[in-house]
């Protein structure tokens, strides 16, 4: 076994702001404790999460790294003591509390799943936040079930592009709602059924029209702001809106009864803030339902840009525009 180095390079946030303040830095490569492993890090996706946490509006969890990076893919490089199921040279993805913008990555190892197929490092490294999320949130929070539409807003984000192709693979039916024809276009490449312009569209009375006036069965709302309420309106009977993020703002007036004549549930979740041992139960279900999926090549991250880790804050810079369509990768040991 080649004996790990003492020192990594990692990016760290050296104060709150921009893009800019995302710097190298040398850190100690980090043990493995009971339960833990080590991943030498292969590829580390980027997420709005990491960009929060650079701006100063998303602390880390208590006694996690202040490192960013919720996603990696990689090769187990240490074990720490009780860690059964993995062996160093196994080839995986982690979801990751942090720390995943570094040569090294801790991570407990009931949160880390094999490499499916042979998915090349940059498409793994998009995996495990956009799957864990989705899953969580549109199939456990929200109970989508085949023959129900999913309407999406965001539809060409990484989040969004893995929702539209889960729900398509289990049966639903999907509606999208993005910023440009372009977008929108992209959308209905992966599978969706209606994608809307709401630039030029008014998505409301899109959704209406093609529900014939009955509404979706489940909403997927990463915009909030005035699309809170208006979700009320676009929602079936019975329906269930989760609430993933607050593009446009968390704070509105809401007149709730439509909530209480439609009979609609509300909810919502973060991922990084939940205990290990949800994640692994999100974990075990993806490795079951999904990862064959994966492995066949039916369901596939939609990589829109790949940088080197030295570049993070041009990769956070694209991030911030909102123009790409699927993931943003950062390649550390792999090659673009």
């Amino acid at each position: 076994m080649t004996s790990l180095p003492e020192t990594m390079t990692v990016i760290a946030i050296k104060e709150p702001g921009g893009p800019e303040v995302l710097q190298p830095d040398t850190r100690p490569v980090p043990a493995p404790g009971p339960g833990e492993v080590l991943v030498k890090v292969m590829a580390a996706g980027v997420n709005r999460p990491d960009v929060l946490q650079r701006s100063g509006a998303y602390p880390p969890p208590k006694g996690t790294t202040d490192l960013p990076g919720l996603e990696v893919s990689g090769i187990i490089a240490a074990v720490g003591e009780g860690t059964q199921r993995w062996s160093v040279g196994d080839k995986v993805v982690a979801l990751t509390p942090g720390g995943g913008y570094a040569e090294y990555a801790l991570v407990d190892g009931r949160n880390v799943l094999p490499l499916p197929g042979d998915l090349d490092w940059v498409t793994a490294a998009a995996l495990p936040e956009t799957f864990f999320t989705v899953w969580h949130n549109v199939f456990q929070r929200g109970g989508l079930k085949a023959g129900e539409t999913l309407l999406i807003h965001g539809g060409s984000s990484g989040i969004g592009t893995t929702a539209i192709m889960l729900a398509k693979a289990f049966g639903a039916r999907v509606f999208t709602t993005a910023g440009s024809d372009e977008k929108c276009e992209a959308c209905r490449k992966l599978g969706a059924d209606l994608a809307i312009n709401y630039k030029t569209q008014n998505w409301l009375e899109e959704v209406r029209n093609a529900t014939d006036k009955k509404g979706v069965e489940l909403i997927l709302d990463m915009v909030g702001g005035p699309y809170i309420e208006q979700n009320y309106v676009a929602a079936a009977n019975d329906g269930r809106i989760v609430n993933i993020a607050f593009l446009m703002g968390s704070k509105v007036e809401i007149d709730f009864t439509r909530l209480m004549m439609k009979r609609l549930i509300q909810t919502g979740s973060t991922l990084r803030a939940q205990s290990v041992a949800a994640k692994a139960k999100i974990a075990a279900e993806l490795e079951e339902k999904v990862w064959p999926l994966v492995a066949a090549g039916t369901v596939k991250p939609v990589i829109h840009a790949v940088f080197p880790l030295a570049e993070a804050a041009k990769a956070h810079a694209l991030m911030e525009t909102s123009s790409h369509i699927g993931k943003i990768v950062m390649t550390v040991g792999a090659e673009a």
